[in-house]
């Protein structure tokens, strides 16, 4: 047998193999997505070193994890296959180091990303030894056209969620000095996440907005988000509502007719 046919058979094996399996989702990001998933405990491990055949701490404890478990709970005759690969402490370009291993040879077919905070912390921080530099924005926003036109390349038909950056005057975060600042800047992130979601024809969730409402609304301090940046479960769950009232509304994963 040729090895050209052998290989068209192996191809042929590995993609009814992966048509056998109901749909691959993808969230990825940073702290507010990875919520200790594969046992963790909180350390920003690499995906490779986390336990991921511990299904207690699976999917960690973020809007993920109710996100997943909404659907394999709801529909578990659709076999969908969810995947966290946020990892705490990343910026958009420690995702892009890790884009292959962690998005592209996971062949998705809904990609949710969520990245940006730790971005203008990281930028904030340098201003102490560097009061001068400036955030540049505009190859913040080409490293993330970038890793959508891999996803596109590898399957033009994938589905791909932009979730915006976001921050609160709350917590810790909310008393530091150099809090307007970095509310400026979330802010240019995630009119760019926007912008990035029109140009790409995907989906936009406005985190930042969803979060700006109801800080408004709270029944006490940090009662949404704890520290500035990170969700309490309420503010998940809040989260994952929006998800998958979004996914739901665009069928991706369940149809009317189901």
């Amino acid at each position: 047998m040729k090895k050209s046919s052998i290989l068209i058979m192996l191809l042929t094996f590995v993609c009814l193999c992966l048509l056998a399996q109901g749909k691959r989702v993808l969230f990825i990001g940073d702290s507010i997505t990875d919520g200790g998933w594969g046992n963790s405990g909180g350390a920003p491990m690499a995906s490779k070193d986390r336990n991921q055949t511990d299904m207690n701490h699976i999917y960690g404890h973020s809007y993920m994890m109710l996100c997943a478990a909404h659907y394999q709970s709801e529909y578990p005759d659709s076999d969908f296959q969810f995947y966290n690969r946020g990892i705490g402490g990343n910026s958009l370009y420690d995702m892009a180091r890790r884009w292959k291993t962690d998005a592209l040879d996971l062949h998705p077919d809904i990609v949710s990303i969520l990245i940006g905070t730790n971005d203008i912390h990281y930028y904030i921080d340098s201003l102490a030894k560097n009061p001068n530099a400036k955030f540049d924005i505009q190859a913040w926003s080409r490293q993330y056209r970038q890793l959508l036109d891999e996803l596109k390349v590898q399957n033009p038909k994938v589905k791909i969620i932009l979730g915006t950056p976001f921050v609160e005057k709350e917590g810790w975060v909310g008393n530091t000095p150099t809090f307007a600042l970095r509310d400026s800047l979330i802010r240019l992130c995630a009119a760019q996440v926007e912008q990035i979601a029109a140009e790409y024809q995907t989906e936009c969730l406005h985190y930042n907005t969803l979060f700006d409402h109801l800080v408004k609304t709270e029944p006490r301090k940090s009662y949404w988000i704890w520290d500035g940046i990170h969700p309490t479960p309420a503010g998940h769950q809040r989260m994952a509502d929006l998800w998958i009232s979004r996914t739901d509304s665009l069928e991706w994963l369940i149809t009317t007719k189901e």
